[in-house]
């Protein structure tokens, strides 16, 4: 029998509900991936791609990158460039809803359709190697004595590198509304801002700074987590006395106007991608954690974000 055929016959099967929806692939998965090449977003979205296809629910992926406004004109694009697609999907996280906050950008999350919640990851805070700075406790010195003095480099306005560092200000008596935030549109260019000696501490998930600091092209002198993260000996914020932690989430939409089904079968498709081993893989590189939830707690779990960052972001002095 031919492949269309085949196909052809799975998806009339699964129209009578003699089969799930989920049990035939889709021959192409778009995904939109709201940030330049080289961030923590690409690397989620094409390590999904992969094990879509690893896991046999998607012949193949292509990747659509839209940077800026963390993650707003991507958004933008998707909502209005994929109605009643139901193979679209776009990577989104905490750091989309933080822009939504700060930006207040003309399309709204809510058009899109919420499909899971895939990982969680904690920021790293690190300095440049020819940095006057040492450790946190002479940054947080010098953002007492003068907050715009110190120049912090990270994602984009809202990211959660962005709001840690308003509460560690916050934290320490420092003005957080003077901090002197620089936004860069990416991953690659906030690593190239660090690494040039352009900024005076950066923040970001450990995996992207990973191989740097490992490299010893970095000093990593927090981590933004509770405790400290496995494998690796950096100390936390609360370990240094200042009292925040904040996790970086990352997670899929699908596209607006897609039926039930339709988003039963797209959420079954990355359920199934996220048991592959080329997931794993990607899980154990990039220092993951995994962190699954669809469906109604999904959806009730991103408007309780938006609700958090929105009274932490005013409490800071952003909004």
């Amino acid at each position: 029998m031919r492949r269309d055929t085949f196909l052809k016959s799975l998806a009339a099967l699964a129209a009578t509900g003699a089969l799930p929806l989920s049990a035939w692939a889709a021959a192409n998965v778009k995904m939109m991936v709201p940030a330049n090449p080289g961030g923590g977003w690409d690397t989620t979205g094409r390590a999904l791609g992969k094990a879509l296809v690893d896991a046999k629910v998607a012949d193949t992926v292509t990747y659509d990158n839209k940077g800026g406004a963390a993650g707003a004109l991507g958004l933008a694009q998707f909502v209005n460039g994929s109605k009643g697609d139901p193979n679209a999907l776009m990577v989104m996280g905490a750091v989309m809803l933080g822009g939504i906050i700060t930006g207040k950008p003309p399309v709204k999350l809510e058009s899109a359709t919420p499909i899971a919640r895939i990982t969680s990851e904690y920021n790293v805070f690190v300095l440049p190697t020819n940095s006057p700075f040492k450790t946190m406790k002479d940054v947080v010195d010098q953002l007492k004595k003068d907050p715009g003095s110190v120049k912090w480099g990270g994602g984009s306005r809202g990211a959660t590198e962005h709001i840690a560092a308003a509460m560690i200000a916050q934290k320490v008596g420092a003005d957080p509304s003077k901090i002197n935030y620089v936004a860069f549109r990416g991953g690659g260019e906030a690593t190239a801002a660090i690494l040039g000696g352009n900024v005076s501490i950066g923040g970001s998930g450990y995996s992207e700074f990973a191989e740097y600091i490992a490299a010893g092209k970095m000093r990593a002198i927090a981590v933004t987590s509770a405790q400290r993260l496995p494998g690796v000996d950096v100390p936390t914020l609360k370990e240094q006395g200042i009292d925040v932690e904040i996790g970086n989430w990352r997670g899929v939409y699908g596209a607006p106007g897609i039926s039930a089904d339709q988003r039963k079968a797209l959420t079954d498709m990355v359920l199934a991608a996220l048991k592959s081993p080329s997931w794993a893989d990607a899980v154990k590189k990039n220092d993951w954690t995994p962190a699954v939830l669809t469906g109604p707690a999904f959806d009730k779990f991103v408007e309780d974000e938006f609700a958090s960052l929105r009274a932490t972001m005013a409490k800071s002095g952003m909004i």
